[in-house]
């Protein structure tokens, strides 16, 4: 089986640390590296996390690079401090953090040499903001040929975003918003994006109803696990209205589901910079031609989740 190089860019929330458990269960992906942006975390917390989730699936042969590029507009710190949270764990309490896997390059950096060096294209797949991506092809503009393809989960196209914040208009999603010239950078540098934003998945609620369909299989070690990691989020529920949402483990979901399960689109997109919609992504016809998701079959993308998670490890 050829398998498919993976460099997989994150931000540490509860998704994105679902979402490299996920990938890991992937036998068609090799994954390459994984860098951390420090946006919805606080580094050092989610660089453990991610170093401990490599262990349990005994990967000590990915490079995991840090960012030191800072967004515009924070996320609350609240937020921030879920990898804290999924690391009291007992599981996550077992598994062991070897920081000899972390490279002293900013992430930026190395994603930059990760890209000139590889011999062969390769998808880039970001569950956070877009900065590192970004920044390297500013730097560096001709890693945009070894680009396979560049999934990332963000934006809001038709849908309300999920911005609620001080002169903000609420149109934007949040991965966009911390950093909207970093987004409107990647736009424009042609790179092959193909974005899952708020359209399509909107109809992935963690719900209680989800957590109790998915206590059903909690023989299988991954699973169980999966389900403590969502739970740390039932306390930012009642904020949201039920409105955390399988963001991040959709985007992750695309490199092994078919387009028949998603409804892909090619559309013309542009990014605001500035108040009172900075980070909304809007049609536009003289924007950038980008592959957008706005429907997902929901059932399929379940039960594509929970095949995996019953991987061993």
């Amino acid at each position: 089986m050829n398998k498919i190089p993976v460099i997989f860019d994150h931000d540490g929330g509860v998704d994105d640390l679902l979402s490299l458990m996920l990938l890991l269960t992937m036998e068609h992906v090799d994954l390459k590296a994984v860098c951390v942006t420090p946006a919805d975390c606080f580094l050092t917390d989610a660089t453990k996390s991610t170093l401990k989730i490599l262990d349990l699936f005994g990967r000590k042969d990915v490079v995991v690079a840090q960012g030191n590029l800072h967004g515009i507009n924070p996320f609350h710190c609240d937020w921030r401090a879920q990898p804290k949270m999924v690391n009291a764990l007992p599981t996550m309490l077992s598994c062991e953090d070897d920081w000899s896997l972390v490279t002293d390059m900013p992430a930026h950096e190395y994603m930059q040499k990760a890209l000139q060096e590889s011999n062969e294209p390769v998808t880039v797949l970001m569950t956070g903001p877009c900065s590192n991506l970004a920044r390297a092809l500013e730097n560096a503009p001709d890693c945009i040929n070894k680009l396979q393809k560049v999934i990332w989960m963000g934006g809001a196209i038709d849908a309300k975003g999920n911005v609620a914040n001080y002169n903000h208009d609420g149109s934007a999603e949040w991965n966009v918003y911390w950093d909207a010239p970093a987004a409107d950078s990647l736009l424009k540098s042609g790179a092959p994006l193909w974005l899952m934003p708020l359209d399509a998945t909107n109809c992935l609620p963690i719900s209680m109803a989800f957590l109790k369909d998915l206590s059903a299989y909690r023989s299988y070690p991954l699973v169980e696990l999966a389900g403590q990691f969502w739970a740390c989020t039932v306390a930012s529920i009642p904020t949201y209205e039920f409105t955390y949402y399988l963001w991040d483990v959709m985007a992750t979901c695309c490199l092994g589901l078919g387009d028949d399960v998603i409804d892909w689109q090619d559309i013309r997109l542009s990014v605001r910079t500035s108040e009172p919609s900075e980070g909304n992504t809007y049609r536009d016809e003289n924007g950038s031609l980008v592959k957008v998701a706005m429907q997902a079959n929901r059932q399929a993308v379940v039960d594509y989740l929970v095949r995996q998670l019953q991987h061993n490890i």
